[in-house]
C-alpha cells in the first residue's frame, strides 16, 4: 500500500508541475515542429540556391536563414538569457556557405528550446522591451513560436519557386 500511495505522490507531483508549464511546454512544441522544418527547407536546398531572392532588396535563402537564427538569440536575450560567449551577434549575417548556415540554425535553435522552459509560469506576465513592442514574456515566447513559423512560410515559398519540393509534402 504505502509503494501505491508513493508512486501516485509522484505522478500528482509530476502532472502538476506539468500543468505549471503548459504554456512553454506548448510553445516549445509547436517551436520544435516549425524548425525542424525550416532545418529540413535548409538541407533541401542547392548550395547555389542559397544565394536566390525573390527580388532585389529581398532576403536570400541564406539571409533568411541567418535572420531567423539571429531573431532566436535577440528574442531570447531580451527576456534575460544571452547568447553563448562563442556566438557573435554581429557576425551572424557574415556566415557563409550552406553547412555553416545549417550549423547556426540548429545551435540557435537548440538554445531557444532551452530556454523556453526556463522561464517560469510566474514571470509569464513580466512586461520585457523587445524594441519593436513591449509585451509580456508569454508574448515574447509566441512571438519567438509566430517568427519561426512566419519564416517557414517564406522559405515554402523559396523552395516552390526553385522547384524545391518540402520533404515532408513528398
Amino acid at each position: 500500500m504505502k509503494k501505491v500511495i508513493t508512486i501516485c505522490a509522484f505522478l500528482v507531483v509530476g502532472l502538476t508541475h506539468a500543468q505549471e508549464n503548459l504554456a512553454q511546454n506548448t510553445i516549445k512544441g509547436v517551436l520544435m515542429g516549425n524548425q525542424a522544418q525550416v532545418v529540413q527547407l535548409a538541407e533541401a536546398f542547392s548550395e547555389e540556391q542559397y544565394s536566390w531572392r525573390p527580388a532585389e532588396g529581398v532576403n536570400s535563402v541564406a539571409e533568411a536563414l541567418l535572420h531567423v537564427a539571429g531573431a532566436n538569440y535577440y528574442l531570447a536575450s531580451k527576456m534575460g538569457f544571452p547568447p553563448p560567449e562563442d556566438v557573435d551577434m554581429m557576425g551572424l549575417s557574415k556566415i557563409a556557405g550552406k553547412d555553416n548556415i545549417i550549423a547556426a540554425l540548429k545551435k540557435s535553435n537548440e538554445f531557444v528550446l532551452d530556454k523556453i522552459t526556463m522561464v517560469e509560469t510566474g514571470q509569464l506576465n513580466e512586461e520585457v522591451d523587445f524594441g519593436f513592442a513591449k509585451m509580456n514574456k508569454m508574448g515574447g515566447l509566441l512571438a519567438m513560436m509566430e517568427h519561426n513559423g512566419e519564416h517557414k512560410g517564406q522559405l515554402i515559398a523559396y523552395a516552390r519557386s526553385n522547384g524545391v519540393v518540402p520533404p515532408w509534402s513528398k
